[in-house]
């Protein structure tokens, strides 16, 4: 069980180091307990920026992600832990599901089988958040602001199952 205030979610990262640094520093400045990935990091190189994060980092695969032996190596060297295809977490007292979501008829029926509280998925790129009964089911869209030009994630608040979005525009720092 992980015992959390805040929770952040993020997916889709896909290579883009500056918005991954961008992520890290933000999740870090909010203070989150946990950090979640539900996947296409896509090569291994890419995991490595999330090692200043302060927050412990879970993740799943996603379609995109190329060597598995690797990403779970790096994922090892900073700490992290990566699942397989899929993860089941228990935030406080509420069962989190976290998958990529490519196979629609699993995530949909993840969502709509009211077992868990929270069902966690990217692949879409799409930013969402929405309730079946009970699950609460969240996108928090695509880090890599490839396919949409919108680089976001998001941040849970446990205790009052409230989801904000952050945008991150990965502008450049000046020094």
């Amino acid at each position: 069980m992980h015992i959390a205030k805040k929770v952040g979610i993020i997916a889709d990262t896909h290579d883009r180091l500056p918005v991954i640094d961008e992520a890290v520093e933000i999740l870090n400045e909010e203070g989150v307990d946990l950090v979640l990935h539900a996947g296409d990091y896509v090569a291994p190189f890419a995991l490595l920026r999330f090692k200043p994060l302060k927050a412990k980092l879970i993740g799943v695969f996603g379609n995109n992600d190329g060597d598995h032996n690797l990403l779970r190596k790096r994922s090892d060297d900073i700490g992290a832990q990566i699942y397989g295809k899929f993860a089941e977490i228990t935030l406080n007292n509420l069962r989190a599901a976290l998958i990529h979501g490519e196979e629609e008829t699993l995530l949909r029926s993840l969502i709509n089988a009211n077992y868990y509280d929270i069902v966690i998925y990217g692949h879409t790129h799409k930013a969402e958040t929405y309730t079946v009964g009970k699950t609460l089911a969240i996108n928090p869209g695509e880090a890599c602001g490839y396919l949409t030009g919108q680089a976001t994630m998001m941040i849970l608040d446990v205790e009052r199952l409230t989801v904000k979005t952050v945008s991150l525009e990965s502008k450049p720092k000046v020094q």
